[in-house]
């Protein structure tokens, strides 16, 4: 028996996109069934704008009052397609920068059952990596690795592209409410799909920066992510392996932390006293410092060997259907 076509829905953020915004929308093809415009109480009356130009019934416009950022707009949209039925929801940005006849080719991983999100990846392939700025990649990639510790994705990469879809067994299952609002909306999403156990792909695309004027550099934003990345991965930590699992991962951890905590602080209080002394420290001093640390460092690799691993394998999707 065939199993009917999901039914996908589109979320397009909108704040200064009056120029690009009505090509985006034409752009959508029919396999969409419903576009919902969210406008961020942007100062350039996007939202007016399409509903006094644009005759697509499958558009929909939302308001935002104040302004709560590209997460508080995208989550806006999400709540919407659920309440309206989507199976799938992709978003999109309203500046033009996203190809929407790629929506087909980035929902199919999903539909197919393979994953509950997808997400573009702009590094893919070497000769689009070749012709980035250097300090952009420089910055993606430390975003990316920040993001790996952080969500336990150790596969993804571009945490910050905001072509996504995400299908509804996945998204009824996040804590909406408690997802951030702004910059770092995309990788605080991929902490919460962690959480759930939800299955993440990256789909390969290429990048476009010839007339680009993002607000967000990832170089710029490095420190900024880096306290709620420390703290996605503490609690991500502490759920994962000491809350909801216990396993011999988990004493690897704890005992590889209090090992190598022990040798640092032991072996630098011998050096001190050592250059105070102005005596050589005895071998024995220096076995006591420098074995801790090695077994330490070897029980942390062998954690970390079990945390890649650790990804989810099963989509919520296959085992919920579109509950």
């Amino acid at each position: 028996m065939n199993l009917p076509d999901p039914r996908l829905a589109v979320v397009i953020p909108c704040f200064r996109v009056e120029a690009q915004i009505l090509g985006v929308i034409a752009a959508i093809g029919p396999e969409v069934q419903a576009i919902y415009v969210v406008d961020d109480a942007c100062p350039e009356q996007s939202g007016a704008l399409v509903e006094r130009s644009c005759s697509d019934a499958r558009v929909r416009v939302l308001r935002h009052a104040q302004n709560r950022g590209v997460g508080g707009a995208v989550l806006t949209g999400y709540q919407a397609a659920l309440a309206d039925g989507a199976d799938i929801v992709i978003k999109l940005d309203g500046d033009g920068q996203m190809d929407p006849a790629l929506i087909a080719a980035l929902v199919h991983p999903i539909r197919s059952g393979e994953a509950d999100y997808c997400k573009g990846n702009r590094f893919h392939q070497l000769s689009d990596v070749a012709a980035m700025p250097a300090l952009r990649l420089f910055g993606n990639a430390a975003l990316s690795f920040l993001t790996k510790l952080s969500s336990g994705y150790w596969q993804s990469f571009d945490p910050t592209n905001g072509f996504t879809a995400i299908h509804r067994a996945a998204l009824r299952r996040l804590p909406l409410d408690r997802v951030a609002r702004r910059y770092f909306f995309e990788s605080d999403l991929l902490f919460h799909l962690n959480q759930v156990r939800a299955v993440v792909c990256d789909f390969p695309m290429r990048a476009h920066y010839a007339d680009e004027h993002s607000s967000l550099s990832p170089l710029r934003m490095i420190l900024p992510f880096l306290r709620g990345h420390l703290r996605n991965f503490t609690r991500r930590i502490l759920y994962s392996y000491f809350i909801r699992g216990f396993s011999l991962a988990s004493l690897e951890l704890l005992l590889g932390c209090l090992a190598v905590l022990f040798g640092t602080v032991f072996g630098s209080l011998a050096w001190v006293e050592s250059l105070r002394s102005a005596q050589t420290a005895s071998a024995g001093t220096v076995m006591v410092s420098a074995l801790p640390i090695i077994l330490g460092m070897q029980m942390l690799l062998s954690w970390l060997n079990f945390d890649v691993a650790a990804e989810p394998r099963i989509a919520l999707n296959r085992l919920f259907g579109r509950d």
